[in-house]
């Protein structure tokens, strides 16, 4: 781990103004940051930050094995409550490019509508929290009764080793406490102030590996095919009743998404086959429990077919949920202020870093409209830029009691 504490003054001339949500989204869009490259986007954040009076901490991590990630802390004031906006910079491939109405880091605005990789995941909902504050800051004459601070990684939508994790251990390691975050992933399915993110389901990814014996498939009695066997286990896994769901939770379930054999002969048995399985589930379970129930059930369809087997597996996060209270009710209240909907609490959807900051302090998700993420002409309307500017200065303003 190396920190440092960069000067971004040099590109300062080239920077929007912080309280323009648009120029800001623009600008980091134009930073191809496919992790896990960052292309200038935490400089551009940090030139904006700085000016702003935030103390702005570079932390690069590396593991054997992983990428090296470069992160950014910044924050305004030592006191307490100390409010967190957490969200990355860094953005999925784009993948075809030619199938894009605009190119996928031109950013263009057309017809209203702001084009680019990271317009809804999550570049812009960086810059409208941004624009929310400096909007705030630049309208009052004393500070916030508090402090503000943005953690900003760019190992979300890659192995989420070295980004937030190592960000709160090293927030942790200089006493630093937080007191509430909001993340700004793209949380509404529909419009502006449908869902508030207050968990998420855990995930666990397993694989399966059967053993046999290769053999010429002309005398398949001399051999011991492991297909079939594998076939028989994954069948029992993903048909298997986990649970109903629970207050806050939908159904857990088990889905195999890979089916391997490293054979390419047609008249060869294989000597293994593997098979890899993704779990969502709530909070009926832990991962303890959940993993002793798999072994289980490949062991008990093991024995049915007579087959030999190892069962490894991996994962990032627990599942967790924010009971509603004081800041469940602060962003629900904003989110109503501006909009005039009651947003539903849901928990559902994918993962989030939300699932590593959940263990630092109370956490909820909010967003814009995750309808394009990941697709081909990701995009967001110019008119729910500045809504969302709106609801995270009134976030801010409710958090600090000042509005």
């Amino acid at each position: 781990m190396s920190t440092s504490d960069t000067n971004a003054n040099s590109h300062r001339a080239q920077l929007p103004p912080a309280t323009d949500a648009v120029a800001l989204a623009q600008a980091l869009i134009r930073c191809p940051s496919v992790t896990p490259a960052d292309a200038g986007a935490l400089d551009l954040l940090q030139g904006v930050l700085e000016p702003m009076g935030f103390a702005c901490h570079r932390l690069a991590f590396t593991e054997h094995g992983t990428p090296d990630i470069d992160n950014l802390y910044a924050r305004l004031g030592t006191a307490r409550p100390h409010l967190c906006f957490a969200g990355h910079t860094d953005v999925v491939p784009p993948g075809n490019e030619a199938a894009w109405t605009v190119p996928p880091f031109a950013a263009e605005v057309r017809d209203g509508i702001l084009y680019g990789r990271g317009a809804v995941d999550m570049k812009t909902e960086i810059a409208c929290f941004i624009a929310a504050f400096a909007r705030l800051q630049g309208e009052r004459a004393e500070a916030i009764p508090g402090s503000v601070s943005l953690l900003i990684t760019g190992d979300e939508e890659g192995p989420a080793i070295n980004g937030t994790l190592k960000v709160l251990d090293w927030l942790k390691g200089r006493g630093e406490t937080i007191d509430a975050c909001l993340v700004g992933e793209p949380s509404n399915p529909s419009a502006l102030g449908d869902e508030i993110k207050i968990g998420r389901r855990g995930s666990l990814n397993g694989e399966l590996i059967v053993k046999g014996r290769q053999g010429h498939a002309a005398y398949p009695a001399k051999a011991d095919n492991p297909v079939p066997k594998l076939a028989r286990m994954i069948d029992r896994l993903s048909s298997a009743h986990l649970d109903d769901g629970s207050e806050r939770f939908e159904p857990s379930h088990l889905v195999v998404t890979v089916i391997s054999v490293p054979n390419t002969a047609t008249n060869v048995i294989p000597g293994e086959a593997r098979a890899s399985f993704n779990i969502r589930y709530n909070d009926r379970w832990t991962r303890p429990k959940l993993e002793a129930w798999a072994r289980d059930v490949c062991a008990n369809s093991a024995e049915e077919v007579r087959a030999e087997f190892t069962l490894k597996f991996w994962g990032t996060g627990d599942v967790f949920c924010t009971e509603p209270g004081p800041l469940v009710e602060t962003i629900s209240e904003a989110v109503r202020d501006i909009t005039g909907r009651t947003p539903a609490l849901t928990t559902g959807g994918g993962t989030s870093d939300a699932r590593f900051i959940k263990d630092a302090c109370p956490v909820v998700e909010f967003g814009l409209v995750n309808e394009t993420i990941h697709k081909v002409d990701e995009h967001v309307p110019l008119a729910d830029i500045e809504t969302l500017t709106q609801i995270y200065r009134r976030f801010i303003e409710k958090y600090f009691k000042l509005a």
